[in-house]
């Protein structure tokens, strides 16, 4: 499928959220310092130079992470992925990057999470709670990938921007993601339960959205990201 095409197709539209995830899951561990930047190396996507990294532990763990959210995606499932960044000294919850997908057909749902360490031994999770689905009317007709791209590009460019605003990290730090589903999402057995990780007190920034069409009378992605992160001075106060 071509950048001009005029029509995203449903296993294309999945593929571009599905992307635009990994995408940005790089980009928040490379800005933020979780891994060590010589384990990246750049890629040309959606007009930018973007950071991938090259850690087989963590090629693996996403790439895991990321069939099972294509699969959720591609029923309808996903209602939200969050990247939340945990001081392995303090244990506190220092930054939650929020991914909110609005579908068509939105319902209660159920987090599920599938946590993730700093080295290859990974633990799945998933909590259980209930959430107000996202339902969307789908009038927004159809979309080119490049337009979609367009929109994206805007989003990462404001990750990459982050660092001026963020607190630093003043401690070696983890991340764990955490998948929003329906409650009727088949939900594999090697996930078990998490908590939500919320961060009480939080500062909060919204960032840019996305959306991608299929049709104009069947299904809609709409991707927003908001950032919750600890104040120091807040938590000092």
């Amino acid at each position: 499928m071509g950048a001009n095409d005029t029509v995203i197709t449903l296993k294309g539209s999945v593929d571009i959220v599905s992307e635009f995830f990994f995408t940005a899951i790089n980009s928040i561990l490379y800005q933020r310092g979780i891994y060590q930047p010589e384990t990246f190396k750049r890629e040309s996507k959606y007009g930018l130079t973007v950071l991938t990294t090259t850690d087989q532990g963590l090629l693996s763990y996403l790439g895991s992470v990321m069939s099972q959210m294509e699969s959720w995606l591609t029923d309808g499932d996903v209602q939200r992925l969050v990247v939340v960044v945990t001081g392995i000294d303090s244990g506190e919850t220092l930054e939650r990057w929020q991914f909110n997908v609005c579908v068509e057909d939105g319902s209660t749902g159920v987090e599920v999470s599938m946590m993730a360490g700093n080295d290859e031994n990974v633990s799945y999770n998933v909590t259980k709670n209930n959430l107000s689905g996202g339902k969307i009317k789908n009038n927004r007709g159809s979309k080119t990938v490049k337009e979609v791209h367009d929109e994206i590009q805007a989003i990462i460019r404001q990750v990459t921007a982050s660092v001026t605003f963020l607190p630093l990290l003043n401690e070696p730090c983890s991340f764990d993601l955490l998948i929003y589903t329906s409650k009727t999402a088949v939900v594999p057995t090697k996930w078990a339960d998490s908590d939500p990780r919320y961060i009480m007190n939080s500062q909060e920034v919204k960032l840019r959205s996305f959306t991608t069409s299929v049709s104009p009378f069947i299904s809609v992605f709409s991707v927003d990201v908001l950032i919750f992160y600890l104040s120091l001075t807040l938590n000092s106060s």
